[in-house]
């Protein structure tokens, strides 16, 4: 079966199926905000993969967010990009403060997209500081879903957002 039939079949394709960074900005510029912040605190974040198998794979991951896209780049031939030429489906995790210095997280699911050409992935070693010599692989992120997880001002309670394109801030409280 096709990465695209794969994807067809969790209920997302991948041509025209979720949105850009930017995409993800324009309708929510508020929670936007808090998963950007959330995913550069940390050097490293999460990165899930499907393996061949149907079982998860986690990886660890530098993210870029550049010309309104969010960027992954990664040695050719790494497992996760094997993982996502043959399923392209993914999950972000920006990783977490300990208690007391919780400041919440973030999540990101959706689609990668292969990026071939030579001049963007230029200009994306020139937004992400440079990089190691030699090929790389690159893909951009297509969003299906972004979440959140912070305490409450009156830090009583979580509070977690959630957003899919199309839709609007979905919140929930957890006592």
């Amino acid at each position: 079966m096709s990465a695209a039939a794969r994807a067809g079949v969790a209920g997302v394709g991948v041509a025209g199926v979720g949105a850009a960074w930017a995409d993800f900005e324009a309708a929510a510029p508020g929670m936007a905000g808090f998963v950007r912040e959330r995913l550069l605190a940390h050097r490293h974040r999460y990165l899930a993969t499907i393996r061949a198998d149907g079982s998860p794979r986690l990886s660890g991951i530098e993210l870029t967010i550049h010309a309104g896209e969010v960027w992954i780049g990664s040695m050719p031939g790494s497992f996760k990009m094997v993982d996502l030429r043959r399923d392209p489906r993914l999950a972000i995790h920006s990783g977490s403060d300990d208690p007391p210095a919780f400041q919440g997280d973030a999540r990101l699911t959706g689609i990668a997209l292969f990026e071939e050409d030579e001049a963007v992935k230029a200009d994306f070693l020139v937004a992400a500081g440079g990089g190691p010599p030699g090929p790389f692989e690159l893909i951009r992120l297509r969003i299906t879903e972004a979440s959140t997880v912070r305490e409450a001002e009156a830090r009583d309670h979580l509070v977690i957002d959630a957003w899919r394109p199309g839709g609007p801030v979905r919140s929930l409280g957890r006592w």
